[in-house]
């Protein structure tokens, strides 16, 4: 398998002969990583059940994991689902990366359908699936929201959306969502939702795709599925903890298959993980974090808040230039846009993960605005 460098190697590789300004201190907006601190309460279910690695986890999840997701499902979405709508899983990269090879391996001449930019995963799946890919573009004039192309679509076997989106921040309403829902029914493809960044709005809290699914009069969520996951909205990435929900009929077979994956979870993780699920008020107080992120980039660089996410997707001309100027002068690393992207989409963007607490977010901020002024360019 021929697969493309990862965005990360890629900006190793156009740093790696530039000397970055040693008067400031290494700073990175690069990685989608929470900086905070996990939670106290997931940490003591960590430690209290690190007896239980001497057990082999199910593939299928612990029930009191099971158990914290359909909480989570009903607090989050009023989602009253029960366990064949659910599977739990070791995080979301590895579904994204082997839920399309499982759907795809005997279809003749797959085609999957995804957002450009995006998170190359996706890629990589359609890579392994043997799959030809179709873009939809997100850019200035869509207002960055995925259209859809129906003739596309009536040949499609699986389409990703990614809203809230990864790294545009772009966010799709009920009514857009709605739309894909019938298409999906329509056209018979599977439509598949990522979600992981639906609990970091900034405001008004954001619909799941299996929300919309229900309102477009599909309430057993024929061809519809979501994954989720605690690494954004608990800073917990380390606990590797996911779900995919949504279609039981796919989920019966992708359950199936998932026990000759081996991806499950150690116990203590599940038990942690279930805590994380189940509690919303720890995810709060980071939304509150993020949400004054956001109003120092609305001070310092001059640009408006998402609905969601923590990235700023940011025009900045050359991004190329403006990236190896940026570590250079400021030694200060974000990710080109063109890296996220295929065709030309991202050119003229670069990413920033605002993770950090709000006075180091400040202080990169401001080395990006003071290489602003240096190029001339508005705050």
């Amino acid at each position: 398998m021929n697969f493309e460098t990862y965005p990360f190697e890629k900006l190793n590789m156009l740093l790696e002969n530039v000397l970055p300004n040693s008067d400031y201190a290494p700073l990175s907006l690069t990685i989608g990583e929470p900086q905070f601190a996990t939670p106290q309460f997931i940490l003591d279910a960590l430690t209290a059940n690190a007896e239980k690695l001497n057990k082999y986890p199910k593939t299928a999840g612990e029930s009191v994991l099971r158990e914290g997701m359909l909480t989570y499902l009903k607090n989050r979405f009023s989602l009253s689902l029960d366990n064949t709508q659910i599977i739990p899983t070791f995080g979301t990269r590895e579904v994204l990366f082997n839920f399309p090879q499982f759907l795809l391996h005997d279809v003749e001449n797959p085609l999957m359908v995804f957002p450009n930019p995006f998170y190359q995963i996706y890629e990589g799946a359609a890579i392994a699936s043997r799959a030809e890919v179709v873009y939809l573009n997100l850019n200035e004039s869509n207002g960055f929201q995925p259209v859809p192309d129906e003739k596309v679509l009536a040949e499609a076997n699986l389409v990703i959306l990614n809203s809230p989106n990864n790294p545009t921040s772009s966010t799709m309403d009920m009514e857009a969502l709605k739309k894909w829902v019938n298409l999906a029914l329509k056209y018979d493809f599977v439509l598949l939702n990522d979600e992981c960044y639906a609990d970091l709005y900034l405001n008004e809290p954001i619909p799941s795709l299996l929300n919309a699914s229900i309102e477009a009069g599909n309430p057993s969520f024929k061809n519809v599925l979501v994954i989720n996951s605690i690494s954004k909205r608990s800073s917990a990435p380390g606990l590797r903890s996911g779900l995919i929900a949504g279609d039981e009929k796919i989920l019966k077979a992708y359950m199936t298959y998932r026990t000759y994956v081996g991806c499950a979870s150690p116990l203590p993780l599940q038990e942690a993980a279930a805590k994380a699920w189940a509690d919303q008020s720890h995810v709060d107080l980071f939304r509150e974090k993020y949400k004054r992120n956001f109003a120092v980039a609305k001070e310092v660089i001059g640009v408006d808040a998402p609905e969601a996410t923590f990235y700023i997707w940011l025009r900045v001309g050359d991004e190329i230039d403006f990236t190896v100027k940026l570590y250079e002068r400021f030694n200060l690393k974000v990710i080109p846009g063109s890296f996220l992207g295929r065709e030309g989409e991202g050119k003229g963007y670069v990413r920033l993960a605002l993770v950090y607490e709000e006075a180091q977010t400040r202080e990169a901020l401001e080395r990006i605005a003071a290489l602003n002024e240096e190029l001339g360019m508005k705050n």
